[in-house]
């Protein structure tokens, strides 16, 4: 197996990926980025990258470890397996994808058994923290895999996190872990649109409601967070509707796979697809009470 891993690259410099990456960097691990986003690619150079690019085929034989920091499976599945020369098929044989985006935990199981037809191995590793974390090198990972690749990883794993969880061995409990994560993330965050809408219906000042609910028991760090967004009418997005879309909708097929009901996701996923489908899908996921009717929301003065 080897020792340490050296040389790491990092696909998908968002927020998420790009703190990642800088982390690994303070740390002196050698460190290469890849993003169709060009200005990503260049701030990470800048900062002291090994090399960057869109395509991390042509830098895979300097790679002993590559970690996947895009939105979902379907990218995850592009970027290994497709194309005219697959990234599967550059990577030297022993190569650790380290996965952290989040997907259900058979489509993490999939592309396990897919990496291994290429001596590729898998460490199934979801992340929770936001972008501000991630610049801090304080995520929360939630990982299942092989003991011996977390022993590979140990620096890795030590620049980019607070906390490590360990679920098991066994790929895929990683997965499940963040999916439930999520359901309490999407879940907090519709109820906190829902409160602050109804109190933007009584004609409570909104910023009064937000100081009393965050300093009394029915906070929680998604209302904290989120609907500060909406104090400032700002909805840039940290994390967008579809984000949730997407994340509830894994909720919703683990509960449908464990033949288990799941009420509260199911009406949280319904408001974030009705946000997504009245055109708020890019914006920041507190937009979910934009889909609330008869309030005035508070406008970005900016």
């Amino acid at each position: 197996m080897g020792n340490f891993v050296k040389n790491v690259g990092v696909i998908g410099l968002g927020s998420m990926g790009m703190g990642i990456a800088q982390s690994l960097i303070k740390n002196n691990i050698p460190t290469y980025g890849f993003d169709l986003n060009q200005a990503a690619c260049q701030t990470l150079l800048d900062y002291g990258a090994k090399d960057v690019g869109q395509n991390a085929v042509e830098f895979a034989q300097q790679l002993d470890a590559v970690l996947m920091v895009v939105v979902n499976g379907r990218q995850v599945n592009a970027i290994l397996f497709d194309g005219e020369k697959p990234l599967v098929e550059a990577l030297k044989p022993e190569t650790i994808i380290v996965l952290h985006s989040t997907l259900s935990a058979e489509q993490t199981k999939q592309i396990a058994r897919r990496l291994a037809a290429y001596q590729l191995l898998l460490v199934d590793a979801p992340i929770s923290g936001g972008a501000i974390k991630a610049a801090d090198g304080k995520l929360t990972v939630m990982a299942s895999g092989a003991p011996e690749l977390f022993e590979r990883l140990t620096k890795v794993f030590n620049a980019i996190s607070e906390r490590l969880y360990r679920i098991g061995d066994d790929v895929g409990l990683g997965s499940t872990v963040k999916t439930i994560h999520q359901l309490l993330a999407g879940v907090h965050i519709a109820v906190a649109a829902e409160s602050m809408a109804l109190a933007a219906k009584a004609g409570i000042k909104l910023d009064v409601m937000y100081d009393i609910v965050t300093h009394a028991a029915g906070n929680s760090w998604m209302f904290e967070n989120r609907m500060q967004h909406v104090l400032e009418g700002d909805y840039t997005p940290k994390s967008s509707v579809d984000i949730f879309v997407k994340d509830l909708g894994l909720v919703m097929e683990t509960g449908k796979a464990l033949n288990f009901p799941l009420p509260l996701a199911a009406t949280a996923h319904q408001m974030f697809i009705a946000a997504s489908n009245e055109g708020f899908g890019h914006q920041d996921d507190s937009a979910v009470i934009k889909t609330f009717k008869g309030i005035s929301l508070p406008e970005n003065k900016a």
